[in-house]
Order: structure tokens, then sequence, then C-alpha cells
């Protein structure tokens, strides 16, 4: 169902940006200024395989290298070295509300977003009632989402992203959207998708939700995999490793 192969991800952490004349001058007589340009590797040789239905977990502190990872998956971004195979429909819910118009009202945003996920129009038109239903901004569909509350937007985007039963389901911290009860929707809507055989690429900060939902998980730390396997196990790892515990057992043990 996906397949990553040695992937690594490369960025240019642009200090100084020579786009204008002035820093071009400049560069001419400053050698420090021209040599000075940093880079950034998110990923590092990272491999692992999904298979069909399964769930998996990433988790890591932050700049772990896993909403860059999930973005890798999704297409967004293209690695820097390596290679991702994706055999199905992806639902990326990465960055929820990356392509909505703040200057449009809902309603016209559910058809651009609609659109900038692939969704036909005729499609948009028969799942907008649901659309809106999930949401529970109905009293707001002619309000540019300029004045909505970033609760508002995410649940919005997360009703979009969600109406169609995707191959694959890639989710980065959905599940702490908008108020309580709609945190509680969108957890049944997960389990709806994965009761369904959907396959799931999964981070979140809550080892609790990991082990719950996932059948492996994949640790990162600083764009590399620490350890790979059955949630339960890796996740108590991550946390002792967390609270300074970790390699202070490994240490005694070599003793």
């Amino acid at each position: 169902m996906i397949s990553v192969k040695n992937v690594s991800m490369k960025f240019d952490l642009g200090i100084e940006k020579e786009n204008s004349f002035k820093n071009k001058f400049i560069a001419l007589f400053d050698k420090k200024r021209r040599r000075k340009k940093e880079y950034f590797w998110a990923l590092k040789n990272v491999s692992f395989d999904v298979k069909k239905g399964e769930v998996i977990g990433l988790i890591g502190s932050n700049g772990a290298g896993k909403s860059t990872m999930l973005k890798v998956v999704s297409g967004v971004m293209k690695p820097t070295k390596g290679s991702v195979v994706v055999d199905g429909l992806i639902a990326p819910m990465i960055e929820l509300g990356a392509g909505f118009d703040n200057e449009l009202t809902a309603r016209e945003n559910i058809y651009l977003n609609g659109a900038v996920l692939g969704y036909p129009e005729k499609f948009l038109n028969e799942k907008f009632e649901e659309i809106v239903e999930f949401s529970e901004l109905r009293d707001f569909l002619d309000v540019p989402i300029k004045n909505f509350s970033s609760g508002m937007i995410a649940k919005l985007a997360f009703s979009i992203s969600t109406i169609v039963n995707p191959d694959i389901l890639i989710v980065d911290e959905i599940l702490s959207v908008g108020d309580i009860k709609f945190q509680e929707k969108s957890l049944n809507k997960m389990m709806e998708l994965i009761k369904g055989g959907t396959t799931v690429l999964y981070v979140s900060h809550s080892l609790d939700s990991i082990k719950n939902l996932c059948d492996r998980v994949i640790w990162l730390d600083h764009g590399e995999v620490v350890e790979m396997g059955q949630s339960k196990k890796v996740c108590d790892d991550y946390y002792r490793k967390q609270m300074g515990v970790f390699y202070e057992e490994k240490k005694s043990k070599k003793k």
C-alpha cells in the first residue's frame, strides 16, 4: 500500500537571501556572506512499508520529522533522496484549512477547498449538506472565514477532507481540533474509516491515542528512525526516553 525506501529530505534554511540586487552586490565583496548557506536534514534515510488496512503511528518530539514524512508520503513534497510508492486514493489531513481563502465565505470555501483536494463540483453539490451538517456551521455559511476562530476553520476543513472514503488517510493531530464534542465526532469518523479498511498514517503527541488506534508505531528523532514495532512497546520506550530514563537503563545493562 505504501513503500518508503531510504527517504531523506533536505531544506535550505535560507539564512541569507540572495534574491535582491543589493544582496547580490554585497555578496560580490563579502566572501563570508557568500559562503553562509546552511541546510537542515528533516529526514535521514527513512524506510518502512505499510500494508493495506494497517494503522501506523508516527511519534517523536517537535522537529523530529513526523509532519515532513506525512507530506512526502502525500506527495506534497518530493524527497531529496529515496523513493515513495503509494497505491490508492489519499486523503491528506495535514494542515487543515491550507486551501482556504480568508476573504471568501464558508460556503465558497467548501467548493474551493474541495477543488484543491480534487473533488468534482457535482460530487461537492451532492455532499454539500453532509459537509455542513458535520461541521456544525450552518449559521455561518455566508460569513467570510476571516471572521472564524481557528476551531471553526478546523471544523470546516475536517468536514470537507473526510467526505470521501479514501484508501489511505494521512492524519496530523486532527483529533485535537474544535471543542470536546467535535473531537469526539472526529474520532468516531476516523474509527469508521479504519473499520472500513482504510489504511492510516497517524501523527499525534497523545501516546494513549497512538496506543489505542495504531497497529505499529515509528519513532522518529531528528529525522531518523529510532525504533519501529508494536505500539505499546515503542510508545513506552519513547516515554521513558522523554522522562530521561531510557538511555540510563541501556547504560546500566551494558555494565
